[in-house]
């Protein structure tokens, strides 16, 4: 396995609170990668720290085993938060015309992406007119417009129905047979579950597991059980 990143011994802090403690793992090329954890488990803090947007305060990043500083990261990686929405009082068509300019893609992949999103219908609508659903479809149009070879995406099915999921995972995973690479944070464990090639586990900041589903049952201890199954027997508190 070819690792697109290896992340090593990363650590964060907000004062005397450690958002990071020595997370450590690698990103495969070619793979769906989840990043999994309850609200204020550190998934944000650290897709931020991934993509330069933060300092981290320890650790690396390195690609091929050399370090990748934070300024060289936007090359590789098109990092994707939750609860944004650029360019509210522009056409949908128009930003995506825009961005497809920007990262110099053809306009046959903007209309597959288009095609694939079901973003047909709101096309000519202005972006802070669009419902929930069709904001993230729109989101998600820009990133897979974009050129680099790893996405890492925040909640990426957050306001579709499971019709949608189903549709925007079938997608995401012809997208990886392309050759990208994805990191998917995943509230829904299930929908992790379905689409993802191997997890990453936080909880409070900490790495508690890392692996595919039969590696994280190896680690907790489990014989069998779904992913939900085994967070809980890695959360576990001691008594």
């Amino acid at each position: 396995m070819n690792s697109l990143l290896t992340i090593q011994h990363l650590c964060k802090r907000f004062g005397d609170y450690d958002a990071l403690s020595d997370i450590s793992f690698d990103v495969i090329q070619g793979e769906i990668l989840g990043l999994i954890g309850p609200n204020g488990s550190g998934k944000t803090t650290l897709m931020e720290s991934l993509a330069g947007l933060l300092h981290a305060d320890g650790g690396t990043v390195s690609r091929q085993g050399k370090a990748l500083p934070a300024g060289r990261r936007k090359d590789i990686l098109f990092y994707l938060p939750d609860n944004v929405l650029p360019y509210g009082d522009q056409h949908v068509i128009t930003i995506l015309d825009f961005f497809c300019a920007m990262f110099r893609t053809g306009h046959d992949i903007k209309d597959g992406v288009i095609r694939a999103l079901a973003l047909t219908p709101v096309l000519t609508k202005r972006i802070h007119t669009l419902s929930k659903g069709y904001r993230r479809r729109f989101l998600l149009a820009i990133a897979l417009l974009s050129p680099q070879p790893l996405l890492v995406l925040d909640e990426p099915f957050d306001g579709f129905d499971l019709h949608q999921t189903r549709g925007v995972m079938s997608h995401l995973r012809d997208v990886r047979t392309t050759g990208r690479t994805l990191l998917l944070s995943i509230h829904q464990l299930t929908d992790a579950e379905r689409i993802c090639d191997r997890f990453v586990l936080l909880s409070s900041g900490r790495l508690i597991g890392n692996g595919n589903l039969p590696e994280l049952r190896k680690q907790a201890g489990l014989e069998t059980g779904n992913l939900e199954e085994v967070f809980l027997a890695l959360t576990r508190p001691n008594i």
